[in-house]
């Protein structure tokens, strides 16, 4: 069995490293803004799921391909930041104009597959690896436990920002504060480029 305080430790990781800002929390805040968060549940399944997976190939092994190839990391970066600058990009405009513009929430494969190039996630399933997987007890277990954790604090974690997003749809009618809003989430997501690119 898995020590309490190793698992209230694992939870609270989670808890600490899923709802403060980063690439997914952005784009889960931008798409409930601009589709609800009903429609916003397949992008945050996807990226539970694709997370998840993530995690237990670094448990197995996978996160030394870093270690052989240190540059992939900043071809990573580079490439998540671009997405977002583009997200930016697209979200000028966009909040009033839904049925216009064509644009629709990501679906669950993709937000799924964004986890390939996002550092953060990249970054969280290096850190439960080394941090938490137990070395006196059934690698598969130990396993089990870091996975099945992330499975139900992820979704937990990173909801708020899309019902908040899903909130402020709901409430604003006027254009010129929906104009507002969207100049500060492409701010947002710049900033999250920035803070990808220039992070260690």
């Amino acid at each position: 069995m898995i020590d309490v305080n190793i698992l209230f430790g694992l939870i609270s990781f989670y808890f600490v490293m899923y709802v403060t800002p980063g690439p997914n929390n952005a784009m889960v805040l931008t798409s409930g803004l601009k589709f609800g968060f009903i429609q916003t549940i397949p992008h945050m399944t996807g990226i539970t799921i694709g997370h998840v997976t993530q995690l237990i190939l670094v448990c197995l092994g996978l996160g030394k391909i870093f270690q052989i190839f240190p540059q992939l990391q900043n071809i990573l970066k580079i490439i998540c930041a671009l997405y977002l600058l583009y997200l930016g990009y697209r979200i000028i405009g966009s909040f009033s104009k839904i049925k216009e513009d064509g644009s629709r929430p990501l679906k669950f494969y993709e937000a799924a597959l964004f986890q390939i190039v996002n550092p953060k996630a990249w970054t969280i399933s290096s850190m439960a690896a080394s941090g938490f997987l137990s070395q006196g007890e059934s690698l598969t277990l130990s396993i089990f436990y870091i996975g099945i954790v992330a499975l139900i604090i992820c979704p937990l974690s990173i909801s708020p920002w899309a019902a908040f997003g899903s909130g402020i749809k709901n409430m604003v009618n006027n254009n010129k504060i929906k104009v507002i809003i969207e100049f500060f989430l492409a701010f947002l997501l710049l900033i999250t480029a920035i803070l990808i690119v220039i992070g260690k």
